[in-house]
């Protein structure tokens, strides 16, 4: 390292399972590089092609950097630059009338996950402490995994699984709903090491995605339909006669019904329900009956649709039926947060009364006359929550009081009253874990923010300073956050202090290695495993498609170029991205005249968005699919994939359902070379 330079330890904060470990080095105040740390057992030093843009992202010409007051319309995005001073003096004043008119719970905090942090994020509930004490609503964040950590905590007690890096030991690994090179790429150095060692690889998904395309089998499933798909190769297990009847009797209950359901989903109805041939249903179910360990990944993606709770449950039985929780590399991961045992103390002591519960996914729906302000923080709504235009007709009334804390002007921003310049990454001090691996990670600031932005933290200690609150604990300290966080006293966080993660900036969970966790019994009131009570499959809202006047069906998967709509404003990843695409396949393509290329309105009763049609078999007939992450402002007609997905919930947890829509598609004409690259928008202009 040159003279002059420090190197500070760092985390990705985005919400995705890695959690990369990173190094800034800074020199004379500026970071000038960022790297993966190659140091970290699990992310080695490697960053997604979005991340690696990230310390450019910081410096963008269009960061948001002064708080700033609207002067236009709601919508306008116009906007002039305020002080500090100014800017918190009339938000006290704002929520002490609105408290005192109408009570604490018409105020509604939104918060979301752009940034997953312990300290600064959602993960820890950042600010629930200073609401608590106005007693505002609490925010019921439902939009990523709900439906599945339901469904999981109802069959295991946790929706904690297999740790990811035992993959390397699974002989048999089947990758359900996600698409692990897109995103959560470093699981798949473990798949390959299981590879080498002679492992089958199946990626199970409606889209031939990056990962289908180098696995060693694809099963196009249709979408929503995966636990007829899991009671179908447990019932070719059972044929096989290869089901482990000592741990089932040992470790499990609820068996003879669960049994029964089983043997009501032979391989021929499960080729009818999910667009499969039979024959491959029955080859994966022998292969699965007979190999050990089989590891399933099974990510969020998977359960965003109607059964999306009960579909995950069915995919859990599978290891109980075989025995594959008795081995390393056998079992399914989902998420290992359930394994992380921190102290997330937001004091809810300080409510003076039970306040209700406003759900993320239903601000379109909840966002009515009784709230009186609305605070986004860490979240886009406008570009991220389903119902999109029904969401920006409630943004626009002008007796709701709209404070966005922002990085940069997204199309939330424009609807903001006041808006706060939040400080990024290399900037504030955060504590993390994944949810894809077993380690604790610190965030120690590289650089002082830019402007006047300031973390989550900041603001809320001088909001409550401003308002003249007297609660202690809502000036804490970020380290003092953190070590709050760590004080548990949980065996898994022994030896783990504030201290040692600073200098090491990682720490592995206290847990064996190899990791078994269900071996011997569940986190259940009965220590075992229950199996579903009841219908074990439960069908899609699209499983009416070619019915009604919306006949496909939609679902919107993580691009390569975008996390959610993190990184949507970024010039380079724009054009990468090559603007808002919708995947047709050939059949549908023809049936309805379109051609590659071209732009086409996809629609159905809730609205509408613009996308360039891509032919394609990599999609099935009867479905589409376009990338979610595109800001509606960014985007051709200024609406994106989220004007067509519906305000429903899933069957448990009140999960999101963005693949569980349908949509119809028709032909708007050619795309000219000046439209297709869609890059000219973003960074590089004022937000002012």
């Amino acid at each position: 390292m040159a003279q002059g330079e420090l190197r500070v330890l760092g985390a990705c904060p985005l919400d995705c399972p890695d959690t990369c470990s990173w190094v800034v080095t800074v020199k004379d105040g500026r970071a000038v590089t960022m790297r993966g740390n190659p140091d970290h057992p699990y992310t080695r030093g490697a960053l997604c092609v979005k991340v690696n843009r990230y310390l450019e992202h910081t410096r963008a010409g269009d960061r948001v950097l002064h708080p700033m007051r609207r002067t236009g319309p709601k919508g306008s995005g116009r906007f002039e630059r305020i002080g500090w001073d100014e800017a918190l003096e009339e938000i006290s004043v704002r929520l002490r009338r609105i408290v005192d008119e109408h009570g604490g719970q018409a105020i509604w905090p939104y918060m979301g996950t752009g940034t997953l942090g312990y300290i600064q994020g959602s993960e820890g509930e950042a600010g629930r402490r200073f609401w608590n004490v106005l007693g505002a609503s609490r925010h019921f964040l439902n939009i990523c995994s709900t439906a599945g950590n339901v469904g999981l905590e109802r069959t295991y007690g946790t929706p904690a699984g297999m740790d990811p890096e035992t993959f390397a030991a699974s002989r048999l690994i089947l990758l359900w709903g996600t698409n692990t090179l897109t995103s959560g790429h470093h699981l798949w150095r473990f798949i390959q090491d299981a590879r080498a060692a002679g492992a089958h690889v199946v990626a199970i998904d409606p889209i031939r995605t990056r990962t289908a395309e180098q696995a060693d089998e694809h099963l196009a499933i249709l979408p929503g339909t995966d636990a007829a798909l899991a009671l179908g190769l447990i019932n070719v297990v059972l044929s096989e006669g290869t089901e482990d009847r000592d741990y089932i009797d040992r470790y499990t209950s609820g068996w003879e019904d669960f049994r029964a359901e089983v043997l009501r989903h032979p391989p021929e109805r499960v080729a009818r329900i999910t667009g499969l041939p039979e024959a491959d249903i029955r080859a994966l179910g022998i292969r699965l009956a007979h190999t050990r360990p089989t590891g399933i990944r099974a990510t969020m993606g998977m359960q965003r649709h109607a059964g999306g709770g009960t579909a995950m449950r069915a995919i859990a039985a599978i290891p109980g039926v075989t025995g594959d929780w008795r081995h390393p590399g056998g079992g399914v991961a989902y998420s290992t947060t359930g394994h992380i045992h921190l102290n997330i103390d937001t004091r809810d002591d300080l409510l003076a009364e039970p306040v209700r519960r406003l759900t993320m996914t239903r601000l379109a729906g909840e966002l009515d006359e009784s709230v009186k302000c609305l605070w986004v923080y860490a979240a886009n709504p406008m570009g991220s929550t389903p119902d999109q235009n029904r969401i920006r007709e409630k943004l626009l009334r002008e007796d709701l009081f709209t404070v966005v804390m922002e990085q940069f002007p997204t199309d939330t921003v424009d609807y903001a009253d006041i808006v706060l310049p939040a400080t990024m990454q290399i900037e504030h001090t955060d504590l993390h874990a994944g949810y894809g691996h077993m380690y604790l990670m610190w965030n120690e600031p590289a650089v002082r923010p830019p402007g006047e932005c300031l973390s989550t933290t900041e603001t809320f200690r001088r909001l409550a300073r401003h308002m003249g609150l007297t609660e202690p604990s809502l000036y804490d300290s970020d380290l003092e956050l953190a070590e709050q966080l760590l004080s548990s006293g949980h065996p898994t966080l022994e030896g783990v202090t504030v201290d040692r993660l600073r200098k090491e900036g990682w720490v592995r969970l206290n847990v064996p290695r190899p990791f078994a966790p269900f071996a011997e019994g569940f986190p259940t009131p009965s220590g075992r495993m229950e199996f579903v009570s009841g219908p074990a499959y439960v069908p899609p809202h699209t499983a009416s498609a070619g019915d009604g006047p919306y006949p496909l069906a939609l679902i919107t998967p993580a691009p390569h170029t975008f996390l959610n709509t993190t990184f949507g404003n970024n010039p380079e990843l724009l054009r990468r991205s090559k603007g808002p695409r919708v995947m047709v396949n050939p059949r549908d393509a023809a049936s309805r005249g379109l051609s590659d290329g071209e732009r086409a309105r996809v629609f159905n009763a809730g609205g509408a968005f613009e996308a360039v049609v891509e032919i394609t078999d990599r999609v099935r007939p009867g479905v589409v699919a376009s990338p979610k992450g595109h800001w509606p402002k960014l985007s051709p007609g200024g609406a994106a994939v989220n004007a067509v997905v519906e305000e429903r919930d899933a069957d448990m947890g009140r999960g999101a359902v963005y693949h569980d829509n349908l949509v119809e598609i028709a032909s708007l004409g050619t795309v000219s070379p000046a439209e297709e690259g869609l890059s000219g928008a973003g960074q590089g202009s004022s937000p002012m």
